[in-house]
């Protein structure tokens, strides 16, 4: 397996609970029959920064955590990450994640939505694990934002009309729900008062949606090496993000977003709109709205005294801010 990236600073102070987590994983694949051995393992063989195990090792560790619950849920945060994409790259048809053939293009959607089923399962008997209810009850709770967020976003594809509140309420459920759930479980597992434990659920909240919202600003400015599929992908599926919304607020007439999404000239106005989002300033307002939500993100965990894990946490949110794909 790759070695993970220790040019991130935030890594420092988890560096044992990561490790078991990583062991947690590995466990998973090695553990399991053949032929889900086989497909266990090409799913983890390409570890990812594990932004989200890394938010609730770093919480507990703020809080002093004594036990080792926070690891157990840190991998069962990252089993439910995993099946989550591999049921996002079913449903799109993606053929690469990661630098790496999907499950789906290999072994085709119906064996990928079983795997990604399967390691649904897993992520809730390590979440069982930490023998904590209201963690348990969390954790299902996220698992149905999940889905309903991608719901929501299969139902309004192509709907130009739709509102940044549909927006963002959309990628809270997507990506912002497992955030918070990642912070506010390391709180609650580390034994936290109602405050600290809701002011680490506000950090995870805001930092899970800036997440999303620098997602939507690669899918336009990265490049397809970098972001692993096509620029404005998710425009050209239907998916409005914040660069496509404000791009039809700003120009409300004879704009390239809507033909798109109403199925005119397809092509040549994507292209159109690819060009418009990257030059018409619509960009500058994204990163500002990105920038808001890290600043909301950091301001819930003002009241904290300093620490290494506390630095730590808030250089894990200028690594969301700034990161590349």
């Amino acid at each position: 397996m790759e070695r993970m990236e220790t040019a991130l600073g935030f890594y420092a102070p988890i560096a044992d609970g990561l490790r078991r987590v990583e062991e947690s994983l590995e466990e998973v694949a090695s553990g399991s029959e053949d032929p889900i051995k086989g497909l266990l393992e090409h799913v983890v063989a390409v570890r990812g920064k594990r932004v989200r195990p890394s938010i609730t090792l770093l919480v507990s560790k703020v809080l002093d955590c004594d036990t080792d619950k926070p690891a157990i849920m840190g991998a069962a945060v990252e089993l439910l990450h995993l099946a989550t994409l591999i049921h996002d790259d079913t449903v799109d048809n993606a053929d690469v994640r990661r630098g790496r053939a999907t499950l789906s293009s290999l072994w085709g959607p119906e064996v990928a939505v079983l795997v990604g089923d399967y390691l649904f399962a897993t992520s809730a008997i390590h979440v069982c694990n930490t023998e904590n209810i209201r963690v348990i009850k969390g954790f299902s709770r996220t698992i149905m934002d999940l889905s309903s967020g991608q719901l929501t976003e299969h139902f309004m594809a192509n709907q130009w009309q739709q509102t940044r509140e549909q927006y963002y309420d959309r990628i809270f459920k997507k990506t912002g729900s497992l955030f918070a759930t990642a912070a506010e479980s390391g709180a609650i597992l580390s034994g936290a008062d109602e405050r600290t434990i809701e002011a680490f659920r506000t950090f995870g909240s805001n930092l899970g949606t800036a997440f999303q919202v620098v997602d939507d600003i690669l899918d336009f400015e990265g490049s397809a090496e970098e972001i692993g599929k096509p620029v404005g992908s998710d425009l050209a599926s239907g998916v409005l993000t914040l660069p496509a919304l404000l791009l039809v607020e700003r120009y409300p007439r004879d704009n390239p977003v809507v033909a798109v999404c109403e199925g005119v000239e397809r092509e040549a106005n994507m292209e159109l709109a690819v060009d418009m989002v990257r030059n018409s300033g619509v960009m500058a307002d994204v990163y500002a709205e990105a920038g808001a939500l890290r600043a909301r993100a950091i301001d819930a965990l003002a009241p904290l005294p300093d620490s290494e894990a506390k630095r730590a946490l808030l250089e894990l949110s200028d690594f969301v801010l700034e990161r590349h794909v």
